[in-house]
């Protein structure tokens, strides 16, 4: 039975990785995020603990870790450097090792083409706080996987290719379900992707844009 803190725990992504981990593990669940009440369904489930709380509290981060061996990170925003610069230090003072966090496609600035430049174009006033972040990660001394999607869909399947910084994107977007289908194999299997840079994209799906713009 492994302990699992996932923070940002009423994100999408982190809603569906919250219910497979429960439907088909016996891990425990710590679900760090704002306004836990948003969550109270999990209130009577002896598996999860609720932490209501801002990421950016880093006493209040290193009190819920406290009992995790994985910590997932579902975070984003124009400060996202600044929360994940909480998390990293709440590491540090628990002594956790394993990190998975999700990012963005073109944090490793890897998204080349007219994609890329649409890219840029749509998200670059985001795309600074996750290049940074990116880059404190990676010097943090945590054995991290940073997850990187191309454009979220809601569709309700999964498929994907995982992808180098190097490969850049082939593909133009993922399902939500996807993303969490990689960070559920990853943490059930903590020893790959170790102090990597993943790419999610769904084969198939190349073009300039997403196709639904």
């Amino acid at each position: 039975m492994t302990k699992i803190m996932i923070l940002g725990a009423h994100g999408a992504m982190a809603r569906i990785l919250t219910d497979r981990l429960l439907n088909e593990t016996t891990d425990t669940l710590t679900l760090f995020l704002r306004d836990a009440a948003r969550l109270s369904q999990y209130d009577d489930n002896d598996r999860v603990t609720l932490v209501d709380g801002d990421v950016r509290d880093t006493v209040a981060v290193v009190k819920a870790m406290a009992d995790a061996d994985i910590v997932y990170a579902n975070l984003g925003g124009q400060d996202l450097d600044v929360q994940t610069q909480s998390v990293v230090d709440a590491m540090h003072q628990t002594g956790k090792q394993r990190f998975l966090y999700i990012s963005s496609l073109g944090a490793q600035n890897e998204v080349g083409g007219k994609f890329g430049e649409w890219n840029e174009g749509m998200i670059g006033a985001y795309l600074p706080a996750f290049r940074r972040t990116a880059d404190l990660v990676a010097k943090s001394g945590l054995t991290y996987t940073e997850i990187r999607p191309a454009w979220l869909t809601n569709n309700d399947e999964v498929d994907y290719e995982t992808l180098t910084v190097a490969e850049g994107f082939k593909g133009t977007e993922v399902s939500r379900r996807s993303v969490a289908d990689f960070a559920f194999n990853v943490i059930q299997a903590p020893d790959t992707f170790q102090n990597a840079s993943v790419g999610l994209a769904k084969a198939g799906t190349a073009g300039d844009q997403p196709s639904w713009f």
